[in-house]
């Protein structure tokens, strides 16, 4: 197919054999398609520079965005003494974007990105600590999970405070919805301590709640305006089927990506390894069939925003936006997350460079 198209046609087919263009995030396929539409014959000229000055407009104000998160982060990070944990934070605000990357979502934008911080920091400190069981850890991880525990406190409380007075409840959503990702950190934690190995379906029921979807599905609501609704948040707080599929999308990608990288040895088993011990295959053959239920999640996803409440749309699409994310983190089987130089080039162009020709 290369060089059998005409350019721009030759690049948009190339991406969206990628990622179909459906489950692109807006913001990145706004920054291709400013540049596609520059290298189109009789394009207007007055239009394409329209369309980079509002791109960098709002480029400008992430990039003062990014300025003021270093400076949360590096206080967090040096009062909590979590030096194991992931220091993720432009990939962390690069996630952010994917879902809300308009002006109106600034407060948004920076109360997600601290709270998806914070449950990042939670993950590590299970993985890293809370498989660690024997003696010599005992008198190490209550000091950690102290320090943690009093910034995560103090950091909820900045939150309520940073909302007007009709808003404060929405706080107590987002408390609910860590208790919920904790619990079933722990679960893992035992798991991989005990050595246990449970069954796909068992993984998977585990697997959907600790992928943190279904607490970040709370968490973006909470400083956003208008969709952020009380029936929009006791929506969210039930675990609804496109929180579940998005929560499956997150599960598989993620260990196709471990499968791929190679598995730690400290790590619980994957879905990948749980189907291929339940069906007698190999690895490969269980992550094509992984692939395929992937796909069938994503319907899911799908149907279930055609079918559900009108009012409750802007809500789930958040957490559509959220998953399509996933998408170019963990494209090709790589985790740009954990291994952020996967996602150096796409950080720099979406926020240093903007679309350019």
């Amino acid at each position: 197919m290369k060089g059998r198209l005409s350019s721009p046609l030759e690049e948009q087919v190339c991406r969206a054999l990628d990622i179909p263009l459906a489950r692109l995030p807006k913001r990145l396929e706004t920054m291709h398609y400013v540049v596609e539409y520059g290298k189109e014959e009789g394009h207007d000229a007055m239009l394409l520079e329209l369309a980079r000055l509002d791109f960098d407009l709002i480029r400008f104000l992430h990039l003062r965005e990014l300025k003021d998160l270093p400076l949360w982060w590096k206080d967090l990070y040096g009062n909590v003494k979590l030096n194991y944990a992931r220091d993720r934070l432009v990939e962390n605000y690069f996630w952010t974007c994917g879902v809300f990357h308009e002006e109106e979502y600034s407060r948004a934008r920076m109360l997600f990105a601290k709270t998806f911080g914070l449950l990042s920091l939670m993950d590590d400190t299970y993985d890293v600590y809370a498989i660690r069981w024997d003696e010599s850890t005992a008198s190490i991880l209550p000091e950690y999970m102290k320090m943690f525990y009093i910034n995560l406190v103090r950091n909820f409380q900045e939150f309520e405070h940073s909302l007007q007075p009709n808003e404060k409840y929405r706080v107590s959503y987002a408390k609910q919805a860590f208790k919920l990702s904790s619990k079933y950190y722990l679960d893992e934690a035992k798991w991989c301590s005990e050595k246990y190995a449970p069954s796909f379906k068992k993984r998977m029921e585990v697997s959907v709640m600790s992928s943190g979807f279904p607490t970040l599905a709370v968490v973006l609501l909470m400083g956003a305006s208008d969709t952020a609704t009380r029936e929009a948040f006791q929506w969210a707080i039930g675990v609804p089927d496109v929180v579940s599929a998005s929560g499956e999308v997150a599960r598989f990608l993620n260990d196709f990506a471990s499968y791929k990288k190679g598995k730690n040895k400290k790590d619980v088993a994957s879905s990948v390894e749980c189907y291929a011990k339940e069906h007698g295959t190999s690895g490969e053959a269980a992550v094509t069939a992984i692939a395929g239920m992937a796909e069938h999640a994503w319907r899911a996803i799908n149907r279930s925003c055609m079918e559900m409440d009108s009012a409750l749309l802007p809500a789930a699409q958040l957490v559509v936006n959220l998953t399509k994310t996933l998408e170019v983190i963990y494209l090709g089987g790589r985790d740009a997350y954990t291994f952020a130089a996967d996602l150096k080039d796409l950080v720099v162009s979406l926020f240093l460079n903007g679309p350019t020709v």
